[in-house]
């Protein structure tokens, strides 16, 4: 079972996510936050394996809660997805940088809704390759002049080259295609280097390709 923690300041907003999720047989809602400083209570007392955490909300903003969420090591397992308004909100950058897993429209689709969240507890790609792209395209546009290498050095070169694809919004599906191997080995590749460099997820693995200097902006072909 899925436990899924909804943070958010609007009542309406979490009631319609609360009747959608519960509706599912795999997905429940352990609990709900109307501020960043009761997400953050939640979660240590709750432990989900999902925070749908709102950016804008009083006392703690989302994007401070996440920080605090992703730095903590007791709630490792913990995965946060930060829901938006707008797909490209300026925080989004700095939430992905904190830890966060992913982002979510406000009014995305409900099975895209339910597909997320089942895709990020299984540590898959949580966003469309489209909408990934345009999210790298900005971070990538934003973010500081790369640093040294030497972060990869424990790679393979197949983990390299995975990781690469990575950067530049590749699902693993796509990732199989280009390196002509099965969908499973890719995500085993991806697996693999994200153990190797500790990193929480797939979103992650991507600003750190981008910061090592594996990927650079206006790779994104």
């Amino acid at each position: 079972m899925i436990r899924v923690l909804l943070a958010d300041d609007q009542s309406l907003v979490r009631a319609g996510f609360r009747a959608l999720l519960d509706a599912q047989p795999d997905i429940e809602v352990a609990g709900e936050a109307s501020d960043g400083e009761e997400a953050l209570a939640e979660v240590r007392e709750l432990r989900p394996d999902i925070v749908l955490m709102d950016i804008r909300m009083p006392l703690l903003d989302g994007l401070a809660a996440t920080r605090r969420i992703t730095e903590d090591d007791t709630l490792k397992d913990v995965k946060v997805v930060m829901l938006t308004t707008f797909e490209l909100d300026e925080y989004v950058f700095e939430a992905i940088r904190s830890g966060a897993s992913g982002f979510l429209v406000k009014d995305t689709e409900p099975e895209e809704l339910l597909r997320a969240v089942r895709a990020v507890v299984d540590g898959d790609a949580l966003l469309s390759p489209g909408v990934t792209r345009r999210l790298i395209a900005e971070f990538a546009a934003r973010s500081k002049e790369p640093a040294a290498e030497g972060a990869l050095a424990g790679l393979t070169e197949r983990e390299r080259e995975v990781m690469a694809l990575v950067g530049i919004g590749l699902s693993n599906e796509e990732i199989a295609r280009r390196l002509v191997v099965s969908p499973l080995t890719a995500k085993t590749h991806v697996s693999r280097t994200m153990v190797k460099l500790g990193a929480r997820d797939r979103a992650q693995l991507v600003v750190l390709a981008y910061e090592s200097g594996l990927v650079r902006p206006g790779w994104l072909g």
